[in-house]
């Protein structure tokens, strides 16, 4: 016996599907398009990128440095990447992954007692005591990391070409 297919009995997975695949269209859109922005607003200044890693003081002064002129070019790539949904999975875990050492980072020098800008889309270093912002900042990387936890667990989205080019769901 065959059962067949009503408009009424397809129409609510597809509906679902659809909307969560939008879900996760706007979730890599929101993560790709923060990450590379934040990369392409230090990308060409990274001696103001490194003075921001090194203004948490948890690093020595070698690695800030190193992670300074790096991290704009890691978050262009997974930018990149997100917003094309290529490689969503992977990107989505390595950007998340930023996420949650940002909020670490963030949190650390709130803790410390520091009063710094978070570098986190150029500029950076010390401000006056009443002009951080951390608990702001704290709040957009938790949202930015639940977009990636969305990716990482449905990687599946609308619009990207990990469908069309590598013929994944």
């Amino acid at each position: 016996m065959t059962e067949t297919l009503t408009p009424s009995t397809e129409t609510p997975t597809l509906g679902r599907t659809r909307i969560l695949d939008l879900v996760g269209l706007v979730a890599r859109l929101v993560l790709g398009g923060v990450l590379l922005y934040a990369g392409a607003t230090k990308v060409l200044t990274p001696v103001g990128s490194a003075r921001a890693v090194q203004a948490y003081q948890i690093f020595p002064f070698e690695v800030a440095q190193y992670i300074g002129y790096a991290l704009p070019i890691v978050e262009i790539i997974l930018g990149v990447l997100l917003i094309l949904g290529l490689f969503t999975r992977t990107a989505a875990i390595l950007g998340t992954v930023l996420m949650v050492l940002f909020i670490v980072g963030i949190a650390s020098a709130w803790a410390r007692g520091l009063t710094i800008d978070c570098g986190c889309f150029g500029g950076g270093g010390e401000v006056a005591p009443g002009e951080t912002q951390y608990p702001r900042r704290i709040a957009e990387d938790v949202a930015f990391a639940l977009c990636g936890l969305w990716l990482i667990v449905r990687p599946r989205s609308l619009l990207s070409l990990d469908r069309h080019l590598l013929r994944r769901p």
